[in-house]
């Protein structure tokens, strides 16, 4: 009985915030017109018309007031099953995380109204990272798959504030098209509250956390799926990054779990791999990593050709089929037996999973992007430049996809 009031909890947590997202989005529209924190046309960006943001203020409302409902002031987690005198564990405490939460979401909604520069975003991001340090999300050890435990005792504060910068930054690159990083953080917040909720010690209270994210999270994207009427803004995206960066420390970096590591960076892997893909680029070709360009997937994918509605339904088909990858980890027994051997049978189940998943994400990433690509860009080349060679039109394309300089095809 007690269990399943606890999963009730998450799931009225996740209503609460996604009503009130979903009431007060509108409202946050109005109020940014009014303001003048208006998102016009520009070149790299996919949005048709001037666009209200500040959506990020609403996502907060409605994580602030499902926190104050559900949520207690301390979550207190279990101590690491090893025995190591630093072991993980310990108090967080929910309202000094959630000060941080509207510290994150006030930079980003003075950045929406009045761009800052670089270095006072990044200011403000560590400036919350720290506030949620010193409120409990500090991990000390990592356990990683097949290979065991890591351990910084001293370093862990540093690393953890690193992490929530990344991960701030990362959802913010990753809002660049209607109804993307809404739908990714749903599906991320969805996925953490399966993953975190039977976690003994304060999963079920982690869990509430992290369903609250994701029903804020769709609340907005009522609003914000394409084409959508109003953005979450950088008050929105680091904010959403911050609270996923909370529960990804919280809720699993901080537990015993064979798959610690493994399972954030696989619920995250699309926006991670998308920022990975976008910096090295940039450095490629000598630009500043924080530069702004149109060499994200979703750009890739306008392209060639694909609307708004079907980029979003790819990308979030794609977390989606990660996310389960996780869930597998978490779930499926492959972990090691009493004699410290892996069960030889749930190992190769897991293997395949991932043999899938690899292989759909090559397909994604390569045939979706590359290869059709390829085969319309050169189409396009004999139309408009007919007297060229066929080899002339190959290096033409692969100078195109090496750079990503060229027009939209299709």
């Amino acid at each position: 009985m007690g269990v399943a009031m606890n999963y009730w909890h998450a799931v009225l947590a996740f209503l609460i915030a996604m009503g009130v997202a979903a009431v007060l989005t509108p409202v946050a529209a109005r109020f940014a017109r009014r303001l003048g924190a208006i998102d016009f046309p520009r070149a790299r960006g996919l949005s048709q018309k001037p666009t209200p943001k500040l959506g990020g203020l609403a996502i907060l409302a409605g994580i602030l007031i499902a926190a104050i409902v559900w949520l207690p002031a301390t979550i207190q987690l279990p101590p690491t099953p090893h025995t190591l005198p630093h072991s993980s564990g310990g108090t967080v405490h929910v309202w000094a995380v959630l000060v941080g939460a509207g510290v994150i979401t006030l930079i980003g909604a003075i950045d929406d109204y009045r761009e800052l520069n670089p270095l006072a975003k990044l200011l403000g991001q560590i400036a919350a990272a720290v506030i949620a340090v010193e409120a409990g999300v500090n991990v000390t050890d990592v356990t990683l798959p097949f290979i065991g435990l890591l351990t910084f005792p001293h370093e862990g504060g540093v690393l953890s504030a690193i992490w929530l910068v990344v991960l701030m930054n990362i959802v913010n690159l990753s809002d660049g098209v209607d109804g993307l990083a809404a739908g990714l953080c749903t599906i991320d917040g969805i996925a953490f509250t399966i993953m975190v909720f039977d976690i003994a010690g304060g999963g079920s209270q982690v869990a509430v956390l992290s369903a609250l994210i994701a029903g804020g999270s769709l609340g907005f994207l009522f609003f914000n799926f394409p084409p959508a009427r109003v953005f979450m803004g950088d008050s929105g995206s680091n904010l959403l990054g911050y609270m996923l960066g909370v529960v990804a420390v919280i809720g699993t970096l901080k537990t015993g779990l064979v798959v610690a590591l493994a399972v954030p960076l696989l619920i995250l892997a699309v926006p991670f791999l998308d920022t990975s893909f976008v910096v090295a680029k940039r450095l490629k070709y000598r630009r500043k990593p924080w530069s702004a360009d149109a060499n994200h997937f979703h750009h890739r994918m306008a392209r060639i050709g694909f609307s708004p509605r079907k980029t979003v339904a790819y990308l979030y088909a794609w977390t989606v089929m990660l996310a389960g990858v996780a869930l597998a980890f978490r779930f499926v027994p492959f972990d090691p037996d009493h004699n410290g051997h892996y069960r030889l049978g749930w190992s190769l189940v897991m293997a395949a999973i991932l043999l899938i998943a690899l292989a759909a994400s090559v397909y994604l990433v390569y045939v979706l992007e590359i290869l059709k690509f390829r085969g319309v860009r050169a189409a396009q080349l004999r139309h408009l430049e007919p007297a060229s060679s066929e080899r002339e039109i190959d290096e033409q394309v692969q100078h195109d996809v090496e750079t990503g300089e060229f027009e939209r095809v299709g």
